[in-house]
């Protein structure tokens, strides 16, 4: 079984260049399932029902969020009635969504978890402990998407799920790392995915804007950089009978 994993996908500059893509890759590559972090896929952050919508259409499967989950008030409602769409399990309780979903493809299930880190992030339920709780409603294939900042805190997780998820991908950095790879007992995992936008921008937005925010400390109104874009990804080729990933492809389409 092949599972793509795509990279924070930023506005609706990043969402046309995903249209453009991934249908003709999808098909190349004979990809089974897509799952795509769409948290930022409205334009000045957070999702809304037209951009949650786009992706579905594009050919994505499954979407994950992250911090900016409830950036947008529209987006409230369709946590609780789109069963694809998950955000970070280690939330309270109270807040809209499921952090995770499980994909029924006739010969197999697929189930997909949203966690958020705590380090330089919200102080949020121990992922850890949260994982721990999940898995054991989950079937054999099963996929995490871990939203954090700290690459010692995304690889200590991937280690601590190897063996008992098929993949560990992270997301939120938009800097694609190049240490995929199969960990010891069978768990495929990137420590990030990168993104899906516009090359020339800082994580998306026009670079002299953020370079006036951290220059003068001053309140900067942020907009998308324009021009060529990128999606970052990555290919999991995942054993349907054992759920452990056989090879990582790390990928970036421009």
């Amino acid at each position: 079984m092949n599972i793509l994993a795509i990279g924070d996908v930023v506005g609706s500059i990043g969402c046309r260049f995903l249209r453009q893509h991934l249908p003709v890759f999808k098909k190349m590559k004979g990809i089974d399932l897509v799952i795509a972090n769409g948290e930022n896929s409205a334009d000045g952050n957070g999702l809304t029902p037209v951009s949650v919508q786009f992706l579905y259409d594009s050919g994505v499967d499954v979407i994950t969020a992250g911090n900016h989950s409830f950036r947008r008030k529209e987006s409230y409602e369709l946590f609780d009635s789109s069963e694809y769409l998950i955000r970070p399990a280690n939330f309270p309780s109270s807040v809209p969504g499921r952090g995770a979903c499980i994909v029924d493809m006739g010969r197999v299930q697929v189930g997909v978890i949203n966690l958020m880190g705590t380090i330089y992030m919200e102080s949020l339920d121990s992922p850890f402990d949260t994982a721990d709780r999940l898995l054991a409603d989950m079937p054999k294939i099963t996929l995490v998407d871990f939203h954090a900042e700290a690459t010692g805190e995304k690889r200590s997780f991937g280690y601590y799920l190897d063996g008992r998820v098929s993949a560990v991908f992270g997301t939120h950095t938009h800097v694609q790392t190049a240490d995929e790879c199969v960990l010891p007992q069978g768990t495929g995992y990137i420590t990030d995915l990168g993104m899906t936008g516009p090359i020339q921008s800082v994580l998306g937005v026009k670079p002299e804007l953020v370079i006036e925010k951290m220059r003068t400390k001053m309140p900067v109104r942020f907009a998308l950089a324009e021009g060529d874009c990128k999606m970052e990804c990555a290919l999991f080729q995942i054993d349907e009978k054992s759920g452990k990933t056989v090879s990582v492809e790390r990928i970036q389409i421009q």
